[in-house]
C-alpha cells in the first residue's frame, strides 16, 4: 500500500507544536473516492463489474487519463485491482496523483469530521502539505 505523510498541529504547554504522521493509504472509502475524482477532473467514480485484460472485478471504477483499462477500488479490503501492464497501458504517475488526492480528500474530510481545520499546500515537487490543526485553530 502506498504511504501519505500528514503534518498535524496541537497545542502543548501553550505552544503549537507540529507532528509528522505517516499512513498507509487503503482506498476504502467511497465519498473519499468521489472527491479525489473531483479534484484530479476525473469522471465520476462508478461502482461496477469491470473487465481488466485477464480478470473481471467488481468495486469503485475510476477511469484514469490515458489509461487502457480502469482501477477498481474494492472498498471491503483497500485493495485496488487494475492493469496497466507495467506503464504500457497506463502511466503509474496517473495513479500516484489519484493515490495522492484520496488520501489527502479522506484525510480532510476524518480532520473536519473531528472539528479540526486544514490546510492545503501544494509543494514544487508535486507533493501536498496538509496541515491538520487540531482544535479548529489555523
Amino acid at each position: 500500500m502506498p504511504m501519505s505523510q500528514i503534518i498535524y498541529g496541537s497545542r502543548e504547554g501553550g505552544q503549537i507544536v507540529s507532528h509528522v504522521v505517516s499512513i498507509q493509504t487503503e482506498v476504502r472509502d467511497p465519498v473519499a473516492i468521489r472527491a479525489a475524482c473531483g479534484r484530479l477532473q476525473l469522471p465520476a467514480p462508478a461502482f461496477e463489474e469491470v473487465q481488466l485484460f485477464s480478470s473481471r472485478t467488481t468495486g469503485w471504477a475510476v477511469r484514469l487519463p490515458d489509461w487502457k483499462y480502469p482501477v477498481v477500488a474494492d472498498v471491503n479490503t483497500g485493495r485496488l485491482s487494475y492493469d496497466n501492464y507495467e506503464g504500457r497501458w497506463g502511466e503509474q504517475r496517473q495513479l500516484d496523483r489519484f493515490l495522492q488526492g484520496y488520501a489527502v480528500e479522506k484525510a480532510t474530510i476524518e480532520a473536519r469530521r473531528k472539528g479540526h481545520s486544514v490546510f492545503e499546500q501544494p509543494l514544487e515537487d508535486g507533493s501536498i502539505k496538509l496541515t491538520v490543526n487540531v482544535g479548529g485553530a489555523v
